[in-house]
């Protein structure tokens, strides 16, 4: 059985994504991704996130663990794109943890 937290497992993603950035494109998912910019990056994300619903909606459990993986691995690609940390999301998170999302959302 793998050890570790489910942080660390993010963070660990995280920093392959972050040192494959400077990867060679032809070498790198990563590389070749981000070389084709946020525009690109951005068509994965919508393609992963159609494919979440698809999962979701075939109520196939094995199938949406995948598709939802596969989604956060781009959201972390566009993070380590853009230079959000995994600290800055946690901090937001934590912000909100004592907020009440209907009165968050009545604020905006």
């Amino acid at each position: 059985m793998k050890t570790g937290t489910s942080a660390t497992m993010f963070q660990r993603v995280y920093d392959v994504i972050l040192e494959r950035k400077n990867y060679s494109p032809d070498n790198s998912y990563v590389a070749s991704l981000m070389d084709k910019g946020i525009d690109s990056i951005l068509k994965k994300i919508g393609e992963e996130s159609a494919e979440v619903i698809l999962a979701t909606k075939n109520e196939n459990r094995k199938e949406q663990i995948h598709e939802i993986t596969d989604l956060w691995f781009h959201m972390l690609v566009l993070m380590g794109h853009q230079g959000i940390t995994l600290n800055e999301i946690s901090q937001e998170l934590e912000d909100r943890l004592d907020q009440s999302g209907l009165g968050k959302k009545a604020q905006r």
